[in-house]
């Protein structure tokens, strides 16, 4: 009689020791994607990975460590999606890119809230990277105004199209220290604060920005796109047809890199 909780079935997919901690946070972030951080519950989740609630202890003390875990994986997702954002800027035609944005305030990178399509990439799912990833452009600044702004389209697409993982992202961050998390990381090894961090830097290194007012942007620029994904999901801007959220997130990404 197999007495070992980590491989009891009860009717579904069993894993090994070493796959279990995985399998409890895989089955945490299907619940934050159905029903945001409230829905990730320790019991649940080990019911959806086939053990018994006491086989999650050897992996998370309680549910708020499996919540820290799954806020992770959810974190690291919005960095890769910054990441895809970031790589698809055209290397040939960056100076055309923005000139073209600086004149019409209403140009944003498409966002499918139905399918998580932004200029035909697809938002990755935790755990996933792009396999073929595009040419980086050159540092310029014309790139360098680019990647910023990549930086807030990237973090509202994944918003819009992972609104339950989104919710769930930022949860269990109870300071600043959680958001250059290794754990937090996308594919280049940067949380997405460090990723907004380098392009603010970069924004400097290329004259975009002064340098005296580089301290504490990283701030102003957060808390402007951070608000915006939260009225879009759980605001009054949430009834917004698709045409008028992506204008909306093309006027605020501008405003933002304009009003640094």
């Amino acid at each position: 009689m197999n007495t070992d909780p980590a491989t009891e079935s009860h009717g579904r997919t069993t894993y090994r020791h070493g796959d279990l901690r995985r399998a409890l946070i895989d089955a945490g972030l299907e619940l934050a994607r159905s029903g945001g951080p409230a829905a990730v519950v320790l019991r649940e989740a080990t019911r959806r990975a086939g053990v018994s609630p006491n086989a999650a202890y050897r992996h998370f003390a309680d549910r708020q460590a499996l919540l820290e875990a799954v806020c992770s994986e959810c974190q690291s997702g919005v960095a890769r999606a910054i990441e895809d954002e970031q790589a698809a800027i055209p290397v040939a035609d960056a100076a055309a890119s923005v000139m073209a944005d600086m004149t019409d305030m209403t140009a944003v990178t498409a966002v499918s809230v139905s399918d998580g399509r932004a200029g035909g990439r697809t938002t990755p799912a935790p755990g996933e990277t792009d396999a073929n990833p595009a040419p980086v452009a050159p540092l310029t600044a014309e790139t360098a105004r680019l990647r910023f702004r990549a930086v807030g389209s990237g973090y509202l697409r994944f918003a819009l199209a992972e609104p339950g993982l989104f919710r769930t992202a930022f949860t269990a961050s109870s300071d600043l220290e959680s958001a250059t998390s290794a754990a937090r990381a996308g594919a280049r090894g940067l949380t997405p604060f460090q990723l907004l961090s380098e392009a603010l830097d970069n924004l400097v290194t290329t004259g975009v920005l002064p340098a005296e007012r580089r301290p504490g942007a990283e701030f102003l620029a957060w808390s402007a796109v951070h608000g915006l994904a939260s009225l879009l999901l759980d605001g009054p801007l949430r009834s917004l047809p698709p045409q008028a959220t992506q204008a909306l997130i093309g006027r605020v990404v501008t405003m933002v890199e304009q009003g640094l």
